[in-house]
């Protein structure tokens, strides 16, 4: 079953949520995968004019990019487990 969101089609529930809450989850969360100083300065300045944009037109009676608003600042205070799970080493510890 194929799944569209405003003629686009979805490929996988990530994709879905992105297309449907216009909210890019990398952005803001931050990618799964490594990426150096400077990738991540620019993705943070990026997120954080997006941030700004949507709390403007929230403020100015759009009530969808409020609740966008809402979402992504959530997004940006999490973690990917992949991520906060990178420097873990059980062979480390003290059972080792």
């Amino acid at each position: 079953m194929r799944t569209f969101v405003a003629g686009q089609e979805a490929h996988g529930d990530i994709e879905f949520a992105e297309l449907a809450l216009g909210i890019d989850l990398d952005l803001f969360r931050g990618p799964l995968v490594s990426e150096t100083e400077g990738e991540r300065a620019a993705r943070e300045d990026a997120a954080r004019d997006i941030l700004a944009a949507l709390r403007a037109e929230a403020e100015a009676g759009d009530e969808i990019a409020g609740w966008d608003a809402l979402y992504a600042d959530a997004l940006t205070r999490t973690v990917p487990f992949l991520r906060s799970v990178r420097g873990f080493r059980p062979e480390a510890g003290e059972a080792a």
